[in-house]
């Protein structure tokens, strides 16, 4: 819960930067970012299944967020030089990754749920 609570925390701050902060970015630098920022959100995500799941590593987390997020922004520089829209790659690998760990996500926390829900009712019985 403290990892989520930080992450949160982190985002939320990040964003209030961003709004405060005038900050512009030329449109052809603008699409790397959002390569970079996607393959980010993936990392996000798998660290947030992993700590679910009881397997979170900082050191898998922090090398996989930042070679994900250059690999994605370096495929999409090297599709612009080549001419050839090697950003797909980016956006199928990394979207269907973001989707597939959103779904481990809530399937572990609704197990979760569903697990203390049915101690719950078995407590209940013993104390009757």
């Amino acid at each position: 819960m403290k990892m989520i609570v930080t992450i949160a925390g982190g985002l939320g701050i990040g964003i209030g930067i961003g709004i405060v902060l005038d900050f512009q970015l030329s449109s052809t630098i603008s699409f790397y970012i959002t390569m970079a920022l996607l393959a980010a959100a993936d990392s996000l995500f798998g660290a947030g299944r992993s700590y679910l799941e009881g397997k979170y590593n900082y050191l898998i987390f922090i090398t996989g967020f930042i070679g994900n997020s250059m690999l994605a922004g370096l495929l999409a520089y090297l599709g612009d030089m080549l001419g050839v829209p090697l950003y797909y790659a980016a956006i199928l690998v990394f979207g269907g990754r973001l989707f597939d760990n959103m779904a481990s996500i809530r399937r572990i926390l609704v197990e979760q749920h569903m697990k203390k829900k049915h101690m719950k009712k078995i407590e209940s019985k013993i104390e009757n």
